[in-house]
């Protein structure tokens, strides 16, 4: 999740410089919502790991 998140943001970076403020905007915001995931699926790995049921 995290690797989407990166290449979203490169992606939009590339469409910034190269003019394309729509097609940048989404990409960053596709990058947003993908680290935030990311981050609740780490948190949760993080608080459980070790927990056996």
């Amino acid at each position: 999740m995290l690797h989407w998140s990166l290449m979203f943001l490169v992606l939009a970076l590339i469409a910034a410089v190269l003019g394309f403020g729509g097609l940048a905007g989404a990409a960053i915001g596709i990058a947003k919502v993908c680290f935030f995931v990311f981050l609740v699926v780490w948190l949760v790995a993080f608080l459980t790991r070790g927990r056996t049921v």
